[in-house]
């Protein structure tokens, strides 16, 4: 780990112990430290630049939630302490809505939702991220439909002129890693899956995942069998049928104690011009970003097959986008 505190045993070590020593150990002046001033952070429904906004949200966070947890699922990573790494690190988190904040008023609801965030660091710092908040879960554990939670964003936020623009390739900013992962023969052979199911292959889906498969899918919606697999990616896909389907980032691992496992961070561009996930065509530009994750693995002598997958991408940050066009 040369350029990075001797108190890190290694990588996933250093992204879990951060996150705990931030949010839960309350240490949010060490975002001083561990991020970088000028960090371009990238989620569905902003882009913020700057530790300083960084650390204002994540204390307007922890007021809303004082209790919450962060449970580290995985790390998946790539790169060198000398060159930098990127990790896409998969967190269950656990609150309580407590107080009044960016989701209305204090419910006094007990959340649980996922988060990942892909997080690029060099010399014991944070410089660049994607971050994805099962938001979808969040506003259904408090009572709101997500369609609706964007309409009352959008208007408590000062109206379609004033409000905070999602992300789009518009209003995305450069950071410094311009990475795309590693070669990984796992991350190529997931990226293979997405991109077949995405080119409307989905007979790719009972040939290349297990039939036992689990799956975690926006709205803290849990899976079982090839069938919820199927549903959801078709839902998508329906939805921006001609959208524009890339992958920006990919990694593959295979590490001790753990399953061959992958993580890609995709996008989809395009037009909500179908009938699926998000309802009645709208005509609607539509920017969707989205990090998948999978685990390989075979009880047998066949072979490996995906046995459990997590994607999440912002539901309601995709509702704004369409809200914004159509009133």
């Amino acid at each position: 780990m040369k350029g990075f505190s001797n108190r890190w045993a290694d990588f996933p070590d250093y992204i879990i112990g951060i996150t705990k020593e931030i949010w839960e150990d309350r240490g949010i002046a060490t975002l001083h430290h561990y991020y970088s001033p000028d960090i371009v952070v990238r989620s569905p429904g902003s882009v913020v630049i700057g530790n300083e906004k960084v650390i204002g949200a994540t204390m307007a966070t922890l007021a809303e939630f004082p209790d919450r947890q962060l449970l580290g699922e995985d790390v998946i990573w790539s790169g060198t302490p000398e060159a930098g790494m990127l990790s896409s690190h998969r967190i269950l988190s656990t609150a309580t809505h407590l107080a009044d904040g960016v989701y209305g008023p204090a419910s006094g609801k007990k959340l649980q939702y996922r988060i990942i965030a892909d997080c690029h660091a060099i010399n014991d710092q944070i410089n660049d991220e994607w971050l994805i908040r099962d938001q979808t879960a969040i506003v259904r554990q408090i009572g709101w439909d997500a369609k609706a939670y964007a309409a009352d964003l959008i208007a408590r936020e000062g109206g379609p002129e004033a409000c905070v623009r999602p992300l789009t390739p518009a209003t995305d900013q450069p950071g410094p890693y311009s990475g795309h992962g590693n070669d990984n023969i796992w991350g190529k052979t997931y990226a293979s899956v997405l991109e077949r199911i995405m080119g409307a292959d989905m007979a790719a889906i009972p040939t290349e995942y297990d039939r036992a498969v689990q799956s975690e899918y926006p709205g803290g919606e849990t899976g079982h069998g090839t069938g919820p697999v199927d549903r959801f990616w078709m839902g998508l896909r329906a939805s921006f049928p001609d959208a524009t389907f890339t992958i920006d980032h990919q990694i593959g691992r295979e590490d001790p104690t753990m399953p061959p496992r992958a993580a890609i961070r995709w996008s989809l561009h395009g037009k909500h011009d179908g009938w699926g996930y998000f309802g009645a065509p709208t005509g609607a530009g539509v920017y969707v970003l989205g990090i998948s994750h999978a685990e390989f693995g075979s009880l047998g002598a066949a072979p490996a097959k995906i046995r459990r997958e997590f994607t999440l991408f912002d539901e309601t940050a995709i509702w704004k986008q369409i809200l914004l066009q159509t009133g």
